[in-house]
């Protein structure tokens, strides 16, 4: 029986994270979480970048990773715009690949690489090596060697025996390379442990309460072929509050300010690192990038003034807020199961022909995704369902909680916005699972930029007995 005030409120009805609304019309985008070209048409089709889904499945089949290239490059040109006086990194971890890449130096920015895989891509793409960043926090001799051979425009530092390293590579090549120290400057950041990165107890940077980043500035400036550019600090990801680049800039600031007082020197530059969250869910209220360049720049000025500091020249590194939002995965689904629980209520799992081999964040970062049916409109109410994918893990989620017209069926195609940072990075072969393509739309027309693929690329690596 239909309770009056609706079916979650029926006894036993599951009802969801308290946040989680039951929407008034299923089919409904909601708009903040979907790139800008994404909508709707009058039959319930999902189009991107002038694109309707079931057309681009039909073509290249599903699971796919959409990314919308206006919506991109718009995401991209926003940051360059309004962080005008910084130099703005686009973190290649959260997607990168050439065309990407190429996109990045055609909008003006320059590019974050933190392996050599990402370094080799850069270089494929034709960027400028000046126009690139290194990071990571083990790189090895040869590894740096490359680095420095390529003409990469800074490394970013990470411990003392990297900086021994470096100098030697630079020494051997009879090159001076522009560094950056990370440190970590203990901001807890209201984010995932496994995404927060400026708190002591962790692999990365240099520590300024131990004293160990003023040794690392002194060792780098005591080095005959590294030039110290500044300071870098990164406080983690998906972060929406000000407050913690705050506290960050202020402990950054104070280590410029006792270089300049102990060593006579005073650095150009500072880094704030990136980690600017997007809407993943109704839940998330993310700022936009003029906000952001405001409160960010107005933090380094007071903090300058009270240090009586010339404020550096500033640079950012966003990944997941230009890649995030442009991308969509659409998948296809293949079971619909209503399993019965303790109490009466029913949790109704959408099973799709992807899951964690292509979206890792809901099982590694327990993230929350939305979804819609991407194919058809429906007239059914909606239903609380769980999307799975197929492989053999319990764990195996790519949205916990959604609503989906009760009418989902085998061979509807659902779409998961929010997909374009970390999802193709971290994507494995886990049960021998073919990695899905990522298809660019743009005024209508679908290219593939990376393909999807293929069991000899899986056979590819094994010898054999």
């Amino acid at each position: 029986m239909t309770h009056e005030a609706g079916w979650a409120h029926a006894p036993g009805a599951l009802r969801g994270p308290s946040w989680l609304r039951e929407p008034v019309d299923p089919n409904a985008l909601v708009p903040h979480l979907w790139s800008a070209t994404a909508h709707k048409d009058a039959s319930g089709d999902l189009v991107v970048g002038g694109v309707a889904l079931p057309d681009l499945a039909a073509e290249f089949n599903t699971p796919a990773y959409v990314l919308d290239e206006a919506d991109f490059r718009a995401r991209a040109r926003a940051f360059r715009e309004a962080f005008a006086e910084y130099d703005v990194y686009y973190a290649g971890k959260a997607f990168l690949c050439t065309a990407v890449a190429g996109w990045i130096a055609e909008e003006g920015l320059h590019l974050d690489t933190c392996s050599p895989g990402e370094l080799t891509v850069a270089l494929r793409a034709g960027v400028d090596p000046a126009m690139v960043g290194y990071h990571g926090n083990n790189k090895s001799l040869p590894e740096l060697r490359r680095v420095v051979d390529a003409g990469v425009g800074r490394v970013v530092v990470d411990s003392f025996v990297e900086i021994e390293r470096l100098a030697a590579a630079a020494a051997d090549l009879g090159r001076t390379q522009t560094v950056m120290v990370r440190v970590t400057a203990g901001v807890e950041a209201h984010t995932h442990e496994y995404i927060a990165t400026a708190h002591e107890d962790q692999k990365f940077g240099f520590s300024i309460t131990s004293g160990d980043a003023f040794e690392a500035v002194r060792r780098v400036l005591d080095a005959e072929h590294l030039e110290l550019a500044g300071l870098h600090s990164h406080i983690g990801s998906q972060i929406f509050d000000s407050s913690g680049f705050e506290v960050a800039a202020r402990r950054v600031l104070a280590l410029h300010a006792r270089a300049a007082a102990e060593l006579g020197v005073e650095l150009p530059e500072m880094d704030l690192g990136g980690g600017f969250g997007i809407a993943y869910t109704t839940q998330d209220d993310p700022a936009e990038p003029a906000r952001l360049a405001a409160e960010m720049t107005a933090i380094v000025e007071h903090e300058c003034r009270a240090l009586g500091l010339a404020r550096p020249r500033l640079s950012i590194e966003p990944g997941r807020a230009i890649a995030g939002p442009a991308m969509c995965t659409v998948y296809t689904v293949g079971t619909v199961k209503p399993v019965r629980l303790d109490g009466g209520a029913v949790r109704t799992y959408v099973s799709v022909d992807g899951g964690m081999s292509d979206n890792i964040r809901t099982a590694l970062y327990d993230a929350d995704y939305s979804c819609t049916l991407a194919g058809r409109r429906s007239e059914a109410p909606p239903v609380l369902a769980r999307v799975v994918g197929k492989h053999c893990e319990a764990g195996d989620i790519v949205v916990k909680d959604e609503f989906l017209p009760g009418d989902v069926t085998p061979g509807d195609l659902v779409a998961v916005p929010g997909t374009g940072a970390y999802c193709r990075s971290m994507a494995s072969n886990y049960n021998h699972a073919l990695r899905p393509p990522v298809i660019a739309v743009r005024d209508g027309v679908a290219r593939v930029l990376v393909r999807r693929e293929t069991e000899d690329d899986l056979l590819a690596t094994d010898v054999g007995a």
